[in-house]
């Protein structure tokens, strides 16, 4: 099965934290970062997509894909 994540966050390292905990599981990088202002709350956001193949699995929609 291949999984598919958009990880996302502030523009601090909590996002990379973030990012580096992803990788650190198995996941890999898929495509380059985006960086976007949130009018809203006034700050920078920045994301990532990821993704993993986990044999021996069938998807299922309910499934928390950040524990696979």
């Amino acid at each position: 099965m291949k999984l598919y994540r958009f990880l996302s966050g502030p523009d601090d390292s909590s996002f990379c934290h973030k990012v580096t905990a992803a990788l650190n599981k198995g996941w890999h990088l898929h495509g380059s970062p985006t960086y976007a202002f949130d009018a809203e709350t006034k700050t920078m956001r920045c994301g990532q997509a990821v993704v993993k193949e986990v044999d021996g699995v069938d998807y299922e929609p309910g499934m928390k894909l950040s524990e696979q």
